[in-house]
C-alpha cells in the first residue's frame, strides 16, 4: 500500500507533467499562429523539473520541436535524470 506522500507526488507529478504537455500544445498553436513563443529554454527548464515525460509527449503528439536535436535528444535524457532523481528521493523516505 502506498503512503499517502507516495500518492500525493504521484499526483503532483501527473499534475505536473500534464501541464508540461499543455504547454508544448500552446507553444506548438502560438507558432502556427506567428505569435510570442515560449522560450526553448523554459519548456527544456520545465521537463528538468521533473516534467520530461510531459514534455516528450508533447513533442510527439503535437509534433512540435521534433527536428531540434537538443529536445529530440534532450527530453530522453530527461526522463531519465527524471526517473533517477525520483528513485534517489524515494530511497531518502524509505
Amino acid at each position: 500500500m502506498l503512503s499517502l506522500s507516495s500518492k500525493i507526488f504521484i499526483v503532483g507529478y501527473i499534475l505536473w507533467n500534464s501541464c508540461v504537455f499543455v504547454v508544448v500544445g500552446n507553444d506548438k498553436r502560438r507558432a502556427k499562429l506567428h505569435r510570442w513563443r515560449i522560450p526553448e529554454a523554459r519548456l527544456l527548464f520545465m521537463g528538468e523539473a521533473l516534467g520530461g515525460v510531459g514534455l516528450y509527449a508533447g513533442m510527439k503528439y503535437f509534433h512540435h520541436k521534433t527536428a531540434h536535436p537538443k529536445f529530440v535528444f534532450g527530453a530522453p535524457i530527461l526522463i531519465l535524470i527524471n526517473g533517477l532523481v525520483i528513485v534517489f528521493l524515494y530511497s531518502l523516505i524509505k
